[in-house]
């Protein structure tokens, strides 16, 4: 769901890096050096997922795995997605630098609002406890289609088919993500439960144990 440099206005790049910057300050805050490691494996998760992609337009469709890292890393997933981006940008020209703000929005904000939304359930023991855990897949695709698409509409109303056709390439995708997400999580309350709450929570956690 990269867009590429070029399309968008300028208000638009300077208003996602704004956002991005902001995201990526609260992310920070919330990482320590303690899951650095954690970080790093979930940002080569999230590279190794997007490498894969099919051209749509100004974007392109590909599995993200936004969801799940969402819900680990909570806003620690801004630095984590931004970094991932950054080198996909260097090194393969996915996206762009100057598009690198939008695109970090794009995939980051979704990342942490499906991860608030859902992960107060996946914790049950019960049907909904599993709804949960694909709902933050689909959510998050989903919600980084809608931004995708704002940040174009933004630029130019003409690309309103152009969104139209994203948000349609990516239904697939985000019940695929959904199904990765459910596995994974379930796979992770098995092995290591402790992962899936937030960072923040976690440091609060082992200050108590301190």
């Amino acid at each position: 769901m990269h867009i590429s440099e070029g399309i968008l206005s300028a208000p638009v790049l300077a208003a996602g890096a704004a956002a991005a910057a902001a995201g990526t300050i609260a992310g920070l805050k919330k990482l320590d050096t303690e899951h650095i490691a954690e970080a790093g494996i979930l940002a080569a998760a999230f590279f190794v997922a997007s490498l894969i992609h099919v051209p749509i337009g100004p974007s392109s469709v590909h599995l993200i795995m936004n969801g799940i890292i969402g819900l680990i890393l909570g806003w620690a997933a801004f630095p984590v997605i931004l970094v991932a981006l950054l080198l996909q940008a260097v090194f393969f020209q996915f996206g762009g630098l100057t598009t690198l703000g939008v695109n970090t929005c794009v995939m980051a904000y979704p990342a942490v609002i499906a991860g608030m939304i859902t992960r107060p359930f996946i914790f049950r023991n019960d049907p909904l406890a599993r709804i949960a855990s694909f709902s933050c897949g689909v959510l998050a695709i989903l919600l980084s289609a809608v931004i995708a698409g704002a940040a174009l509409m933004a630029t130019e109303k003409g690309f309103l088919n152009v969104t139209l056709m994203i948000m349609a390439a990516h239904l697939p995708v985000m019940i695929i993500e959904g199904i990765i997400t459910l596995f994974g999580v379930a796979f992770l309350k098995k092995v290591q439960p402790e992962l899936l709450g937030n960072f923040q929570d976690r440091r609060q956690t082992d200050k108590g144990k301190k």
